[in-house]
């Protein structure tokens, strides 16, 4: 299923007397396709707003994935389709049950460094 056959999905899910849908989405260019462009303009109550590139930090879904990728994924090698969904699932049983707040904002990484202010020391010599 690609982008556009998902938004076709919600489209009929989502009541007919709804005046306004705004999708929220990243910079993938699947996002910006021909064909998510095509669907906007025969519905024209859909609204795409586009999240500022190198912005993931705006992305819920970003720390989403990396909790993710370490509980059910990571150093873990998988057979079949159904022992990655069974995992997965676990893992997101676990992480509901044992989830901290979330903190919105940049990660410290993405944040300038604080440098401590330097006193201005300024002599003045008075000649005589």
């Amino acid at each position: 299923m690609n982008w556009a056959d998902f938004l076709e999905q919600v489209e009929a899910w989502i009541p007919a007397d709804a005046q306004r849908v705004y999708a929220i989405v990243d910079d993938l260019s699947a996002h910006r396709a021909t064909d998510v462009l095509l669907f906007a303009l025969a519905r024209p109550r859909w609204e795409f707003v586009f999240q500022p590139k190198y912005a993931a930090y705006l992305n819920l879904i970003e720390p989403w994935w990396k909790v993710l990728r370490n509980l059910a994924l990571k150093g873990r090698r998988f057979k079949t389709w159904e022992e990655v969904s069974r995992a997965v699932e676990e893992a997101t049983v676990y992480w509901n049950q044992h989830c901290p707040p979330f903190v919105w904002g940049r990660r410290r990484r993405h944040q300038p460094r604080c440098r401590p202010r330097r006193q201005a020391t300024c002599r003045i010599t008075h000649l005589r």
